[in-house]
């Protein structure tokens, strides 16, 4: 790797390959230039984004325990990371994707769709009970067309929404990512509707240059 100075510091830069996109070596250069990764990898969590868990969690006091956890979306596994750490062995945390996620150690990992009527029954047996938090950092991949990109994380959230109410017991909270666009008046219209709180924030861990920001509803109103 190529390191070049730049005011406040060194800037590492991945080799010169031709191979590349322009678009993969702006992506290579940030992931090596950003503290979040390289912490990621010194404390062993699995991304980066376990962070924006753990920044969530401290400003909303999500996670305590013997919770019962949901998380969608959850590969490679960073958020069932900490929220395992959290809810300790009397809790329980689902983790849901359509790509295969390697084992964690008290968490139970699904591969599916959380969409299909198979993958939410084997997401309640593997709960064992209604669930205190339900999680989604999810995102669809991204097309370069910001309007389309945010509609379809917004798409994501209302499902995430929907499956959240069918899971989560009287008191219970929901995090989702969303992108900022202006789209989700129906989202959070429904989430007043069944949550007593309703928030957003970006945790420090979101890239600055990113869209991405997360509600966050708190005190679900079971049969609203």
């Amino acid at each position: 790797m190529a390191r070049s100075g730049k005011s406040g510091g060194l800037t590492v830069r991945p080799r010169r390959s031709r191979r590349r996109k322009p678009s993969s070596t702006e992506w290579l250069t940030r992931q090596l230039n950003d503290p979040y990764v390289a912490e990621a990898h010194r404390v062993g969590y699995r991304s980066r984004a376990a962070f924006k868990l753990e920044q969530l969690d401290r400003r909303f006091h999500l996670l305590a325990r013997g919770m019962r956890v949901v998380d969608l979306g959850c590969a490679p596994g960073g958020w069932s990371q900490v929220a395992a750490a959290a809810v300790g062995p009397a809790g329980a945390v689902v983790g849901v994707d359509l790509s295969a996620t390697d084992s964690l150690p008290r968490a139970t990992l699904i591969q599916g769709d959380f969409r299909d009527e198979a993958t939410v029954a084997a997401i309640r047996a593997a709960l064992g009970g209604e669930a205190d938090l339900v999680l989604s950092d999810m995102a669809a991949p991204a097309t370069g067309h910001a309007p389309t990109d945010h509609l379809r994380v917004v798409a994501l959230a209302e499902d995430a929404f929907a499956l959240a109410r069918t899971l989560l017991k009287p008191g219970g909270a929901f995090v989702a990512k969303v992108f900022q666009g202006g789209a989700e008046g129906e989202l959070l219209a429904g989430l007043k509707k069944w949550f007593a709180e309703l928030r957003h924030a970006k945790p420090a861990a979101s890239r600055a240059e990113s869209a991405e920001t997360y509600v966050v509803a708190k005190g679900f109103r079971g049969g609203a």
